[in-house]
C-alpha cells in the first residue's frame, strides 16, 4: 500500500527516539519497586511454632485426647469417660476437676441424646476450668 501520491515521496531520515524520558521511566519504575518491596524475615532465622527440648522426655499420655462420650444405655443419657459412666453432671464435675486441662476435652455425642444432657457436660467442663472444648456430633 502506498499512501503517498506517486512522485512526493519524503526523502527518507532515520528516526529517532529521544531516550531521556525512557530512562526518566526507567528510574521512577525502579524508585516503584524500591519503595513497595516489603522486606521479609529469611525464612532460615523465623522462629518455629513446636520447640522441642532437648533434655525433656515426653510420655505417650501426653498425646491422648480426653474424651468423653454422651450416649444412652438402657434409654438413659450417660456420661462415659473411659470405662467409667455418670448419669449426672455433679458425678462429672468430680471427676473433670481431677483430670489435666491443657490437653483440653472432646465430647463426642450421640443422637439420640438429648441436646441440654450434652451442654450440660459443655458447661461443666467450662466451670471446671477446661479451655479447649471440642463438640463432636455422631454422624449418621
Amino acid at each position: 500500500m502506498n499512501f503517498c501520491p506517486t512522485g512526493k515521496r519524503k526523502p527518507s531520515s532515520h528516526a529517532s527516539l529521544n531516550l531521556s524520558s525512557m530512562i526518566d521511566v526507567t528510574f521512577l519504575l525502579l524508585i516503584y519497586f524500591i519503595i513497595t518491596t516489603v522486606i521479609a524475615t529469611p525464612e532460615d532465622a523465623l522462629i518455629p511454632a513446636l520447640k522441642a527440648e532437648k533434655s525433656s522426655t515426653v510420655s505417650q499420655d501426653n498425646f491422648e485426647p480426653q474424651i468423653i462420650h454422651v450416649t444412652t444405655v438402657n434409654s438413659e443419657p450417660v456420661y462415659q469417660l473411659g470405662d467409667r459412666s455418670f448419669v449426672d453432671r455433679q458425678q462429672l464435675a468430680i471427676v473433670m476437676k481431677k483430670l489435666p486441662k491443657d490437653p483440653g476435652v472432646i465430647f463426642r455425642v450421640d443422637n439420640n441424646v438429648s441436646i441440654g444432657f450434652a451442654i450440660a457436660a459443655i458447661q461443666e467442663a467450662r466451670n471446671t476450668g477446661f479451655e479447649k472444648v471440642t463438640y463432636v456430633p455422631k454422624l449418621p
